[in-house]
């Protein structure tokens, strides 16, 4: 298991793995090894789709993929979410454990629940988990704004 930073922020906690880059829409990315990335939903990007039922990939292994690209997508109760690539490179697989239990995305998203790896490099606006928790930080604090504001 890797070292974890630990986060709090209103009714938010979670734990951050520390060697770990994350992206602007809430994926990690672990690097297995040179220029291998396994790449999943952070717990955050759990919270907010609610409950998983159902996963998809559209891409093929070997397929060429670029940052930002739709890859897949995810099923809840609430709506159906693509899945975008914050690596571009080749699409290597997709987790297969998620075929019978999808929900191991929420239950364990930074172990079994890993969505997809690709071969190739991370988009440059990924960051470390100090950047991470500055945008946890300012994308909690709208919510709890706009929240306020709604029950004025």
């Amino acid at each position: 298991m890797a070292e974890t930073h630990f986060y709090k922020r209103a009714t938010f906690v979670t734990h951050l793995p520390k060697d770990y880059l994350f992206s602007p829409s809430h994926y990690w990315l672990a690097q297995e090894e040179r220029g291998i990335w396994r790449i999943g939903f952070t717990k955050f990007a759990t919270r907010m789709l609610g409950e998983l039922v159902d996963h998809q990939f559209e891409k093929k292994t070997g397929a060429p993929v670029s940052s930002g690209e739709i890859v897949g997508s995810v099923e809840g109760f609430k709506a159906i979410s693509d899945l975008y690539s914050p690596v571009s490179g080749h699409f290597l697989e997709g987790n297969g454990l998620l075929a019978a239990d999808p929900e191991k995305i929420a239950k364990d998203p930074y172990g079994e629940g890993w969505l997809f790896r690709v071969e190739g490099d991370p988009d440059t606006r990924c960051g470390n988990f100090e950047s991470y928790c500055a945008l946890l930080d300012a994308t909690i604090d709208r919510m709890l704004e706009k929240q306020a504001v709604e029950a004025e």
